[in-house]
C-alpha cells in the first residue's frame, strides 16, 4: 500500500457493497483506518482494514471475528461503538463509529503533562468504559494513549477492544505489541497472560504519564523497557514533578504494583478510589456528574477545560478543548478551538491504526 494517502488503492473503493471509502485516516503496524460512508444508513463511519499478512491467516480471521462480536456487544458511552465486521477478498475489516477529534497521545504531545484535575477527568471516563468491559468479561490487553479518544463534542472513549488479543494469538511472540511495550503489565511481559488487572496496570502507567509528562521506564530498545516493567517498581509521579498530590501518587502506585494480586481487581475498584481522590484533590465546584443514558448506564464526562499546565508556552495560544457533560448521552457541547492542524487530522487515530 502506498505511503501517499491519495494513492491508496482502497480510497474510492466500495467495500461489501456498502462502505464507500473516502480517505485514509491513519496507518499502523496492524491496520489502516479509513473514513467511509455507510451507504445503507447514510452516515460516516471509520473502517479499520487489517494488513494482508494478518487477514490471510485462518487462525487470525477466526479470532478476529470472535473478538469483534464481543466488542460489538459492549454498549457504553465511554467505549467506541463497533457496528460491523467482515472479509471481502483479501480485505478483513471492522466498522466503527466515526469520532472526529484527537487521541490522548495527541494531547500529551501538545501539552507535555496535564494537571491533576485533567488526569482525573480522563481517568474517570476511561475507567467507566473499562468497568463495563470487565463486567462483560472483556479484557482490553492494549490500553494506551493512542486508544483513548477525545472527541470534538466532549466525549471520551476507549477504542480497539479485543484486537490485541486477536493479533497476539496469531503470533508466537506477540511482536505486534512491541510498539506498546510501555503499557504492558509484568505478567504480560513475562508470561503472556492478561486479566482485568493487566488493564489496570496500563491505566496506572497512563496516569503516571499524564501527571509527570513522561513514561516511568525508558530504553533504546523495547526489551529494555520490558525488563524494567518485569523487574522494577513504578516510582511515584512526584519523583518527577513536585506538585503531585499524595493521593494521586498512591493511586498510581496501587494500579502499577508488580504483582497482580496487589492491584485493584478491576476497573470499577480503581474508579471508586479515583472518585474518592477527586473529592480531596479537586475543588467542589469542579466535581463532575455522571451522565445517565436512557439505558441507565453512567458515563463519566469531564467538566474541566483542558488547558496546558501553568507556565507552558501554549497557554497564550488558547489550545482549549472543553470537555463538558452532554445534555443527552450522545450529544456534545463545545467543539475544540485553536487546535493544531496535525492534531485535528484524526478521528480516529480515534480508532487506533495500531490496534
Amino acid at each position: 500500500m502506498s505511503s501517499n494517502p491519495t494513492e491508496d488503492p482502497l480510497v474510492g473503493r466500495l467495500i461489501d457493497g456498502r462502505y464507500e471509502v473516502r480517505s485514509r485516516i491513519a496507518r499502523g503496524g496492524m491496520a489502516t483506518v479509513y473514513l467511509a460512508t455507510d451507504l445503507r444508513l447514510d452516515r460516516r463511519v471509520a473502517v479499520k482494514v487489517m494488513h494482508p499478512h494478518l487477514a490471510d491467516d485462518d487462525q487470525f480471521k477466526e479470532r478476529f471475528i470472535q473478538e469483534a462480536r464481543s466488542a460489538a456487544r459492549l454498549a457504553h458511552p465511554n467505549v467506541v461503538n463497533v457496528f460491523d465486521q467482515g472479509q471481502e477478498a483479501e480485505t478483513a475489516y471492522l466498522v466503527m463509529e466515526y469520532l472526529p477529534g484527537i487521541t490522548l497521545r495527541d494531547l500529551l504531545q501538545e501539552y507535555g503533562r496535564l494537571t491533576p484535575e485533567q488526569m482525573l477527568d480522563i481517568s474517570e471516563a476511561v475507567l467507566a468504559g473499562l468497568a463495563a468491559a470487565h463486567r462483560a468479561g472483556i479484557v482490553h490487553r492494549d490500553l494506551k494513549p493512542e486508544n483513548v479518544i477525545l472527541a470534538d463534542d466532549g466525549r471520551i472513549k476507549i477504542g480497539d477492544f479485543g484486537l490485541a488479543r486477536a493479533v497476539s494469538a496469531n503470533t508466537a511472540t506477540g511482536q505486534a505489541l512491541l510498539g506498546t511495550i510501555a503499557y504492558l503489565s509484568p505478567e504480560l511481559v513475562t508470561r503472556g497472560v492478561a486479566d482485568t488487572r493487566s488493564d489496570i496496570y496500563a491505566v496506572g502507567i497512563m496516569m503516571f504519564e499524564m501527571l509527570a509528562g513522561e513514561q516511568p521506564f525508558k530504553g533504546e530498545q523495547p526489551m529494555q523497557i520490558a525488563y524494567q516493567h518485569a523487574n522494577d517498581s513504578v516510582p511515584p509521579p512526584s519523583d518527577v514533578v513536585d506538585d503531585v498530590p499524595a493521593e494521586l501518587d498512591e493511586l498510581v502506585l496501587w494500579a502499577t504494583a508488580r504483582e497482580p494480586e496487589s492491584r485493584p481487581r478491576d476497573a470499577r475498584s480503581l474508579l471508586e478510589q479515583v472518585t474518592d481522590a477527586r473529592r480531596i484533590v479537586v475543588p467542589e465546584a469542579t466535581q463532575p456528574h455522571p451522565v445517565v443514558t436512557a439505558a441507565g448506564t453512567a458515563a463519566y464526562q469531564p467538566t474541566r477545560v483542558l488547558a496546558p499546565v501553568a507556565g507552558t508556552d501554549e497557554i497564550s495560544q488558547g489550545l482549549t478543548q472543553v470537555l463538558s457533560p452532554p445534555r443527552r448521552a450522545a450529544v456534545g457541547t463545545t467543539p475544540a478551538r485553536g487546535r493544531s492542524a496535525t492534531a485535528r487530522t484524526g478521528t480516529s487515530r480515534a480508532s487506533g491504526a495500531d490496534g
